[in-house]
Parts: structure tokens; C-alpha cells; sequence
């Protein structure tokens, strides 16, 4: 996930933690890992993410939305297609996916 991370964002962080287990859960998955990325970071967490995926080789990706990847809808898709090409993994887009 890209958060700003700070006291008042960490809230937030913990919230989309919990929304991720509980869709992994639902969805028949165990959640192992959240990649989290701050604006001020020096190495961004999708390349570790990458890198985490291919070593593993995980076959399912959630994450809470695509806006998470980038903030344009092109960006989005391509970093979308980029994971998928690159580990064969499929990813699963919680946004607006309670039950």
C-alpha cells in the first residue's frame, strides 16, 4: 500500500491491514506480507515487493485498490500488467468488495 506515513496516518494503516486479512480470509487466502510505502522513502516498496513475490513465488496479490500502485488510471494498469507479467501472479483489488 502508498501511505504518507505519520502519527495521524497509522490509523489508517492498521484499518487497511485489518480490510486486507479480512478479505484474504473471505476469499480463502492467508495474508502473509504488506508492503508499505511512504512518500519519503528512499527505496520504494514495490521493487521489494517484486522481488518478495518472485522469490516466493506467490500466486495471488491483494491489494485495497489500484490506486495504491500510482494515482492515474494508465499508471495503474501498467504497474498492474508489470507485476503480472513479471511473477505470473494474479491480483486481487479490494476496493468496494465487502460482503
Amino acid at each position: 500500500m502508498r501511505v504518507v506515513i505519520s502519527d495521524e496516518h497509522e490509523d489508517d494503516v492498521q484499518r487497511i491491514k485489518r480490510e486486507l486479512a479480512e478479505y484474504a480470509e473471505r476469499e480463502g487466502f492467508t495474508l502473509d506480507q504488506v508492503f508499505t510505502e511512504s512518500a519519503r522513502c528512499a527505496e520504494p516498496a514495490f521493487y521489494a515487493m517484486l522481488e518478495a513475490l518472485k522469490r516466493h513465488e506467490v500466486k495471488d496479490i491483494i491489494v485495497p485498490s489500484l490506486w495504491h500502485f500510482a494515482r492515474l488510471p494508465g499508471l495503474q494498469d501498467a504497474m498492474r500488467q508489470h507485476i503480472e507479467h513479471e511473477t505470473g501472479a494474479r491480483i486481487w483489488v479490494v476496493q468496494g468488495q465487502r460482503r
